[in-house]
C-alpha cells in the first residue's frame, strides 16, 4: 500500500523526451505556512530569501506529499544532471460556466473527437478540470492514465481516416468553445519583463546578496571611498545586465508579436505570401512555403496532402520519418496553394500557441538548457574553497580579539570583515569579460553566437564533423552529362559541355518534370540542384491556361514546355499533376505528370541510385550498374540515377487517391544524370590546419559512399597512403543473423597527368607495421543503424577510427554525435543547416553556415559560407577558456594575498589603510580583470588543447605555490621589521614614535608636519607593518596578473595587449612611486610611516625577488607540458577518456582492425559478435569476450 502511495506521488512529465521532468503531489498545511511566516519575519526575510532560491525547501517546509490526484502544487525536478527544481500551483477549471448546456453523464464523451485527452481529463458530474502550466505549456490531468499530459494538439493516435472525416468538415462551435478554454488562446507571447522585475532578480541573485552583507560591513568601518566604488561598479553592472536582458526580452517580444496579429481567412487563390499562424496537417491540396524560419534554409518546399487510407495506424506511423511532408509549420510562409478539383486548400490544426514548431523554437530560446562544462562546476568548488578560507579567518580574528579583550561588537565586525576579504567582489564580472572579448572578436570575422557561454567549450573541441554539399564542396553543381540506359545496358554519354541540347527522350522528360521548382512572379524557385538540372534540358515552365488544363486538372499546376534553345519534342508540353516531395530519409521524389495530346499519365522519379535501383524492375536496370556507378562517384561526382513508368488510368481522380507505394514501384530505369562537386578552395587548408593541430575530422554526409571516400582523398581528411575499411552490416534474415562484413578499399592512382582516383575493392589487408591511426572506416547510414541495433559493443571501435558516414538520414546524423560525445569527444558540428539541425544542436558546438544573422538551429552561424569559422572558433574559445583559468587563478591569489596580509596586521588589532585597499582593489585589480582578458587568440592552432579543468594538478599547484611564496614574504617581512633599530610598535607607544619619528625621516618638511595620530583605537592603520606589507602585498598582486596572463601558445603575447601592458606598468610604477616619495600629502593620504631608504630598497627587493622565483616557477615548471607528460608517464597516469582508453586497447589488439572477413552477431545479447567464418567459439581471445560486454563509459558533462 505504502509502494502504491509513493508511485501515486511521482510521476514523469514528457517521458523520453528532451526536457522530460519528474513531478511529485504535495498538498498544502496552513499550520505549517503560518509557522514559517513566523520564521521569515524573526529572521526579517531571510527565510523567504532562501526559499526563493530553493523553492523544494518552500514545497517540503509548506507541504506534505500525497497522491498526484490529490495535490493542490506541484515540485518538478529535471531528469538531466543538474536536477533542477520548479513549483507549480494546480489550477482548476470549470467548465460549468461555458454558455451552453454539457451532458452530467460520465457514459458520455464531452468532444466527438474520441482520442482527445479532454474527454479523460474532465470529472463528471462537477465538469471540473484540473491542470498545470510549466514552461508555457498546459499539462492536464488525465483521469484515466492518472497522469499528466500535454493539450494544445492533436493526438498523435488518430489515423489518416480519423483526420480526414473527424476534422475534414472542421469543429461544432460547442467543441470549439471547450477547446479554447481548455487549451487556451492559439498565442505565442513573449511578455516583455517590467525592469523592476528584472531588478530584483538580479539584486536577489546569491552572490550580490552576499556583496550587500560585505559592503554594509566596509561602511560601517568607515571604508567610505572603498566602499562607494564597489557600489558603483555593481550597479553599474547590474544596470548594464538588466538593460541586456530588456533588450533581448523586447526583441523576443517583437519576434513573435506578428503572430498573434495573424487573422486566419480562406483564401482560394494561387498566389500572395502569408504566414502560418499554428501547425497545420494538410488534408486537400498542395502548398508551397518557405521553411527559411526554421531550417535557415529560404528553399521553396512543397508540402502535399495527407493520403485517405482506411488503415487504423497513427497518421504519423504511416509517413514513418517523412510525415513533414504533411505538416505546414507555424511562422513557416505561405507562397503559393495548389487547390485540387474547385474546392480551397484545406488544413486541419494539429498544433496550437506554444505547442508548434515555432512555440517550441521561442521556448528554447526562453528556457535554454543550462550548460555543464567542467570550468563552472570546478568555479563553484573553488568558490566554496575560498569562502572556506573565510571562515578559517572569521575564527581567528574572533580568537586573537577576544584573547585581547576588545568588545564583542568590534570582534564580531572585524571578523566579519576577514570573511568577506577571500571572495573578491568582481568575481562574476571577471569571468564573463572573457567571453564579451571573444564574442565581439568572432562577430568581427561574420561568427555570430547566440550561446555566449559555448564559447569556452569551443577551447575543448577535439573532433570537428562536416556535412559535405554545401559546407566541404560547393553548393551550386555543374553537371557534367547523362549516361542514358536502354535494353538493360548503359548509352552513349551525352556531355553538357558540348554545348548539344539534351536529345527528347524518357530521361529528358524526366530532368524536366521531377522536381520541386515553382514559378514566383515569373521566376523559377527552388532547390539549386533541381534548377540546375531543369535548366539543362533548355525547356520553360509556365503556369497552366485553358489549352492544357483538362481532366479536371486545376488551373494551379505548373506547365512544362520546350524552350527555343530545346532539341525538337513531339510533346509540346508536360504538367505536373501531383508531387511526392524529395525527404532526406526517403532519398528520393517522384512526380505523376501528362504529356499534351496523351489520355494517361506518366511517373517520373529521381534520386539516389542504390535507392532508386530497388524500385525499378530487375530487368530494366543495366547489370553494370553498380560498376557503371563506381567509376563515376570514386572520381568525386555527384550521381543521380532517373526512372519512368506509365500509368494506365486516365481520369484525374484515380490519380489523387494513388499513394505513393503504388506509384514507387516496378519503374523502367532511365539512366544516370552526372554532376560535378567540386572543392571549396578553403576545404584543403583548413582540413590541413585541424589534422596539424591534433583536431580529428569526421565527414558526415547524405551523399553516396564512394563519392564521399572520393571527397575525403581529395580534401586529405584521409591523408595519402592510408587505408580505408569499407565496414557494409546487414540486418537479420530468417536464419542469417546479422553480419558486419569489412572490405579494405584499395587506392590507385590513375595516369600520371590526372587527379581523379580510383577506388578497387580488393583482398589485400593493412600491413602490420601501418596499423594504428593509419586506417580509417567508412560506412552507410544503413551499416550504422545495423550497427548501433545488433553489435552495440562494436560501435566505440569503429567510432575511434571511424572517417566517413554517408546516406546518413537527419536523425542518424544526431545520433552518431551523442555516440561521439559518449566516448568523451567534445565535438564539433559545420553544417549548412537544412537537415543538419538536429545534429548542429546536438554537438558541443554546432556552426551553422547561413546568410542569417543568427540562425536558431545551432548555438553560432558563419555568415561566410566556408569552413575558415571552425578554426577561427576554436582559437577564440581556447583564448576565452586561458583568460578565464588566467583571471581565476588571479582572482583567487589575489584573495589569498590580502587574506594572509590582513591576518598579519589582525595579530596586533590593526589593518591595511583604506586608500591601501582602494589602491590594491580599484586601480589593480579590477582594471587589470577587466583588461586581461582582452589579448588576442594566437593566429596558429597548438597541436594539443588547453587544460579543461580548474581542479587540475598543475593549476591547483601554481595557486598553492604561488600562496607559499607570498607567504612567506609576507610574514618574513613581518617579522624583520620588527628587528629593525628604528622600529616602534607605534599603536602602542605613540609618544615614542613621536620623539624618535626623524630618525626615519629624510624630509625635514615632512618631519616637522607629521602629527602622529595614532591611536589605542583597534583597527588603527599607522604602523611600520602596514607601511611595510603594503607595497609587497600590491606588488604581488601585479605579479600574479603578469605570470597568469601567459600568451603562447594559445593567446598572443602579453606586450600586444596595450591596455594591460600599460596597466601593469603604471600600477607597478604608482606603487614604486608611492614607496620611495617623501611627500608628506602621500604619505598621509596613503596612512604611512616614511622609513629609512635602504629598508624601502630591502622591500622592492624582497618584492622582485618574489617575482623572479614566482615567474620561473610558473613558466620553467608549471607551464612546461614535456615536464607534465613525463611525470605522468613515470606514474603511470593516463587519459580518462574513454576514447583514449579504446584507442589504448586496439592499439595492442593484433587482430584489429579486421579486413576482409564477415562477423555474424551471436545471440544479441550484450551487443556480443562471433566470426563464424574465422574463429571457432574455442579460439575467440579473452580480451574480447571481456570487451564485447563492456559499456562506454559516458560522463555527466558530455550530455548537452
Amino acid at each position: 500500500m505504502e509502494e502504491k502511495s509513493r508511485k501515486d506521488h511521482r510521476a514523469l512529465l514528457n517521458p523520453g523526451e528532451e526536457n522530460e521532468l519528474e513531478v511529485f503531489g504535495y498538498e498544502t498545511q496552513n499550520l505549517r505556512r503560518v509557522l514559517c511566516l513566523l520564521i521569515s519575519v524573526l529572521t526579517c526575510g531571510v527565510l523567504l530569501l532562501v526559499f526563493y532560491w530553493k523553492p523544494q525547501w518552500r514545497v517540503w517546509a509548506t507541504c506534505i506529499p500525497c497522491p498526484l490526484q490529490e495535490a493542490d502544487t506541484i515540485l518538478l525536478r529535471t531528469t538531466d544532471e543538474f536536477q533542477r527544481y520548479m513549483r507549480k500551483k494546480v489550477i482548476c477549471l470549470d467548465l460549468s460556466t461555458l454558455k451552453f448546456p454539457i451532458s452530467k453523464n460520465p457514459e458520455e464523451p464531452l468532444l466527438a473527437d474520441r482520442h482527445s485527452i479532454i474527454n479523460q481529463a474532465v470529472l463528471k458530474p462537477e465538469l471540473k478540470l484540473r491542470y498545470i502550466q510549466v514552461q508555457k505549456i498546459r499539462y492536464v490531468w488525465d483521469n484515466v492514465e492518472k497522469r499528466f499530459q500535454k493539450v494544445g494538439l492533436l493526438e498523435d493516435s488518430n489515423s489518416c481516416y480519423d483526420i480526414h472525416h473527424t476534422f475534414g468538415l472542421g469543429l461544432t462551435s460547442e467543441d470549439q468553445e471547450v477547446r479554447r478554454l481548455v487549451c487556451g488562446p492559439n498565442a505565442i507571447e513573449v511578455e516583455i519583463q517590467p525592469i523592476w522585475k528584472l531588478l530584483v532578480k538580479q539584486v536577489l541573485n546569491p552572490f550580490y546578496v552576499f556583496q550587500a552583507f560585505t559592503l554594509t560591513l566596509w561602511l560601517s568601518q568607515g571604508y567610505i571611498e572603498y566602499a562607494t566604488a564597489i557600489i558603483i561598479l555593481s550597479v553599474i553592472s547590474i544596470v548594464l545586465t538588466v538593460y541586456d536582458l530588456r533588450q533581448q526580452s523586447v526583441k523576443l517580444h517583437k519576434l513573435v508579436e506578428d503572430h498573434n496579429k495573424v487573422q486566419v481567412t480562406i483564401s482560394v487563390k494561387g498566389q500572395g505570401k502569408s504566414s502560418l499562424p499554428c501547425d497545420a496537417v494538410l488534408i486537400d491540396g498542395s502548398c508551397v512555403v518557405n521553411e527559411g524560419m526554421l531550417t535557415g534554409e529560404s528553399i521553396p518546399v512543397t508540402k502535399t496532402p495527407l493520403p485517405h487510407t482506411e488503415n487504423t495506424t497513427s497518421w504519423k506511423s504511416h509517413s514513418l520519418e517523412d510525415y513533414r511532408k504533411h505538416v505546414l509549420f507555424c511562422g513557416t510562409e505561405v507562397i503559393q496553394v495548389k487547390p485540387t478539383g474547385q474546392g480551397p486548400v484545406r488544413a486541419v490544426v494539429l498544433q496550437t500557441g506554444y505547442n508548434t514548431a515555432k512555440g517550441d523554437l521561442v521556448r528554447s530560446i526562453l528556457y535554454p538548457r543550462p550548460l555543464n562544462f567542467k570550468l563552472y562546476s570546478d568555479a563553484f568548488k573553488f568558490i566554496v574553497c575560498l569562502a572556506f578560507l573565510g571562515v578559517m579567518g572569521f575564527f581567528y580574528a574572533l580568537g586573537v580579539y577576544m584573547y585581547h579583550g576588545v568588545s564583542s561588537r568590534d570582534t564580531v565586525t572585524m571578523a566579519l570583515l576577514l570573511l568577506t576579504v577571500t571572495v573578491p567582489p568582481v568575481l562574476p564580472a571577471a569571468l564573463t569579460t572573457g567571453i564579451v572579448y571573444a564574442q565581439k572578436r568572432l562577430k568581427r570575422k561574420n561568427i555570430f553566437c547566440i550561446s555566449p557561454q559555448r564559447i569556452n567549450m569551443c577551447g575543448q573541441i577535439n573532433l570537428v564533423c562536416f556535412d559535405k554539399t554545401g559546407t566541404l564542396t560547393e553548393d551550386g553543381l555543374d553537371l557534367w552529362g547523362t549516361v542514358p540506359a536502354a535494353d538493360s545496358c548503359f548509352q552513349e554519354v551525352h556531355s553538357f559541355s558540348s554545348g548539344k541540347a539534351l536529345p527528347w527522350s524518357p530521361l529528358c522528360a524526366a530532368m524536366a518534370s521531377c522536381h520541386s521548382l515553382i514559378l514566383l512572379n515569373g521566376t523559377i524557385q527552388g532547390d539549386p540542384l533541381d534548377l540546375k538540372m531543369f535548366e539543362s534540358t533548355f525547356w520553360i515552365m509556365e503556369d497552366c491556361n485553358e489549352d492544357h488544363c483538362k481532366f479536371g486538372i486545376s488551373a494551379s499546376n505548373i506547365i512544362i514546355k520546350p524552350g527555343p534553345k530545346a532539341s525538337q519534342s513531339p510533346v509540346e508540353a508536360i504538367t505536373i499533376v501531383r508531387q511526392f516531395p524529395f525527404s532526406s530519409s526517403l532519398q528520393r521524389m517522384s512526380v505523376v505528370a501528362q504529356l499534351a495530346g496523351e489520355d494517361h499519365f506518366h511517373v517520373y522519379m529521381k534520386g539516389a541510385p542504390e535507392m532508386l535501383a530497388r524500385f525499378c524492375s530487375s530487368e530494366t536496370v543495366p547489370k553494370n550498374f553498380a560498376q557503371e556507378l563506381r567509376n563515376y562517384t570514386v572520381q568525386g561526382f555527384r550521381v543521380i540515377a532517373l526512372a519512368h513508368k506509365a500509368l494506365k488510368m486516365g481520369k484525374f481522380s484515380e490519380v489523387e487517391s494513388l499513394t505513393r507505394e503504388k506509384v514507387e514501384s516496378e519503374l523502367t530505369f532511365l539512366g544516370l544524370l552526372i554532376m560535378e562537386n567540386r572543392l571549396k578552395k578553403e576545404t584543403k587548408p583548413v582540413l590541413k590546419e585541424l589534422s596539424e593541430a591534433r583536431i580529428r575530422t569526421v565527414m558526415i554526409t547524405g551523399d553516396n559512399l564512394q563519392t564521399a571516400i572520393t571527397v575525403a582523398r581529395n580534401s586529405k581528411m584521409i591523408p595519402q597512403g592510408s587505408q580505408v575499411i569499407l565496414v557494409e552490416a546487414n540486418e537479420p534474415e530468417e536464419s542469417v543473423p546479422a553480419s558486419v562484413t569489412w572490405q579494405l578499399v584499395e587506392n590507385q592512382e590513375c595516369e600520371p597527368g590526372k587527379n581523379e582516383t580510383y577506388i578497387n575493392i580488393g583482398n589485400s589487408s593493412v600491413p602490420d607495421g601501418e596499423r594504428g591511426s593509419c586506417y580509417h572506416f567508412a560506412m552507410s547510414g544503413k551499416s550504422y543503424q545495423v550497427i548501433f541495433q545488433h553489435f552495440n559493443s562494436l560501435l566505440p571501435k569503429i567510432l575511434v577510427n571511424g572517417t566517413i558516414f554517408a546516406r546518413m538520414s537527419p536523425g542518424q546524423k544526431s545520433s552518431l554525435i551523442e555516440e561521439f560525445q559518449k566516448l568523451n569527444y567534445y565535438v564539433g558540428m559545420c553544417g549548412d543547416g537544412a537537415n543538419d539541425c538536429g545534429a548542429l544542436k546536438m554537438a558541443h558546438a554546432g556552426i551553422s553556415l547561413s546568410e542569417q544573422e543568427a540562425s536558431v538551429a545551432s548555438p553560432f552561424t558563419s555568415k561566410t559560407a566556408n569552413i575558415e569559422c571552425v578554426p577561427h572558433l576554436i582559437k577564440e574559445g581556447r583564448a576565452a577558456l586561458v583568460s578565464s583559468f588566467g583571471v581565476f587563478k588571479y582572482l583567487t591569489m589575489y584573495g589569498i594575498i590580502q587574506f594572509i596580509g590582513t591576518s598579519l596586521l589582525y595579530w596586533q588589532l590593526q589593518l591595511f589603510g583604506n586608500y591601501q585597499y582602494l589602491m590594491q582593489d580599484v586601480a589593480i585589480t579590477l582594471m587589470v580583470c577587466l583588461t586581461m582578458s582582452s589579448t588576442h587568440a594566437y593566429p596558429k592552432l597548438a597541436p594539443y588543447r588547453p587544460a579543461g579543468q580548474l581542479l587540475s594538478p598543475p593549476l591547483l599547484l601554481s595557486v598553492l605555490l604561488n600562496t607559499c611564496f607570498t607567504c612567506i614574504v609576507q610574514v618574513c617581512a613581518f617579522l624583520y621589521v620588527k628587528q629593525q633599530p628604528w622600529y616602534c610598535e607605534v599603536y602602542r607607544y605613540s609618544e615614542c614614535f613621536l620623539d624618535n619619528h626623524s630618525n626615519f625621516s629624510t624630509n625635514e618638511s615632512l618631519e616637522r608636519n607629521w602629527t602622529g595620530s595614532a591611536t589605542l583605537i583597534p583597527g588603527s592603520v599607522l604602523s611600520f607593518e602596514s607601511t611595510t606589507l603594503w607595497p609587497i602585498t600590491t606588488i604581488n598582486c601585479i605579479t600574479a596578473a603578469f605570470i597568469f596572463s601567459k600568451g603562447k601558445p594559445f593567446r598572443k603575447p602579453i606586450y600586444t595587449n596595450y591596455i594591460f601592458s600599460f596597466l601593469l606598468v603604471s600600477a607597478l610604477g604608482l606603487t614604486v612611486f608611492i614607496l620611495f616619495s617623501d611627500f608628506q600629502d602621500v604619505y598621509s593620504g596613503m596612512e604611512f610611516i616614511p622609513t629609512k631608504t635602504s629598508w624601502r630598497v630591502s622591500v622592492l627587493v624582497a618584492a622582485f625577488t618574489h617575482f623572479c622565483v614566482a615567474f620561473f616557477a610558473e613558466d620553467a615548471i608549471l607551464q612546461n607540458r614535456k615536464l607534465w607528460l613525463w611525470i605522468k608517464k613515470e606514474l603511470g597516469i593516463y587519459s580518462k577518456s574513454s576514447y583514449r582508453n579504446w584507442q589504448k586497447k586496439l592499439a595492442e589488439d593484433p587482430t584489429w582492425p579486421p579486413t576482409n572477413r564477415t562477423d555474424y552477431s551471436g545471440d544479441g545479447k550484450n551487443g556480443f559478435y562471433i566470426n563464424q567464418g574465422y574463429e571457432s567459439s574455442e579460439q575467440i581471445p579473452r580480451e574480447k569476450l571481456e570487451l564485447g560486454g563492456q559499456t562506454t563509459e559516458q560522463h555527466f558533462w558530455t550530455r548537452l
